[in-house]
Formats: structure tokens, C-alpha cells, sequence
């Protein structure tokens, strides 16, 4: 039987210069994400929209939740499999498209971690479990584009 969970936030535009969006470049492009008890995360649109280039925008966002999610549920996978793994690290690359009418989407993304395991892990193994994660990480299974891996392993030497 399933269970639904719920996930609450608040989006609050911080932008208004004064004049509300009356013009289209009186206004910035900046937010917070409020979510209760925990710290706010400032944000803004990407810079190619006119958004500060120093603040996460969301495709960045988007982006690190996908990473992230995969990120948990392969340590979980891997623990599950005695896999014991000391270190994770993702450098995950997005790969957008902007169309002429000024819409846009994500074609593609790419998972690109970088793991460190004890010696004597069984790597083909171990990369294995990149495969089934899908299964489980609720981003990944809501998102509409192709998502692939490409891992590297590391021995860790403690």
C-alpha cells in the first residue's frame, strides 16, 4: 500500500524594487525558499534571464536535487549490498534548452560521481547499483528527461 508524504515550502519574491513588475527590468529576480525550521535558501533566475549570477537559480536547484537523491538512495543501495563506501562526491552537468520563443526544458542530465570504496570492492558491482537507483529516487522518477551515470571509483586507504 502506498503512504503519500508531503513536502511543504514558501516562495517568497524578494525582487520588488519599489514599482512592483511594472516595467520588465524595474524588478529583480530574486527569492527565498522558506521551508519551517530550517535556513533560508536565497535565490534568483538564471543570469541568461537577467538573475544574479552569484545566487542558485532554479535549474540549479533542480539539478542538485537530482544529484542529491541519487546521491542517498545509491548509499543506501550500497550499504544494502556491503558495499561500504567513505566518500561521495557528484559533479552532475545539465544540459538545457532554450527555444525561440523564449521557453526552455532540460534535455538531459549527467550524473558524474566520484566514489570511494574500501579495497576489495567489487567495482562492477558497485556501479552497478547506479542502475537501480532510478527505481527509487523520487526526483528521477519525476523528471522527463534522460538521466545517465557516469561513475568513477577510488580505493579508499583510510
Amino acid at each position: 500500500m502506498s503512504k503519500n508524504h508531503e513536502y511543504k515550502c514558501r516562495i517568497d519574491w524578494t525582487g520588488n524594487r519599489g514599482d512592483g513588475t511594472r516595467t520588465y527590468r524595474g524588478y529583480d529576480r530574486t527569492w527565498d525558499i522558506v521551508t519551517p525550521g530550517k535556513p533560508t535558501i536565497h535565490c534568483s533566475n538564471d543570469p541568461l534571464l537577467g538573475g544574479d549570477p552569484a545566487l542558485p537559480n532554479p535549474e540549479d536547484l533542480l539539478l542538485a536535487s537530482l544529484s542529491a537523491c541519487h546521491m542517498l538512495w545509491y548509499l543506501h543501495l550500497a550499504s544494502s549490498a556491503k558495499i561500504v563506501v567513505h566518500r561521495y562526491t557528484d559533479d552532475p552537468l545539465g544540459i538545457g534548452e532554450v527555444h525561440p520563443d523564449g521557453s526552455g526544458q532540460f534535455r538531459s542530465a549527467v550524473l558524474r560521481p566520484n566514489i570511494s570504496v574500501v579495497p576489495g570492492t567489487d567495482l562492477e558491482k558497485a556501479a552497478t547499483i547506479h542502475n537501480d537507483v532510478h527505481r527509487y529516487c523520487f526526483i528521477a522518477r519525476s523528471v522527463n528527461f534522460p538521466i545517465s551515470y557516469e561513475p568513477t571509483f577510488n580505493v579508499f586507504e583510510g
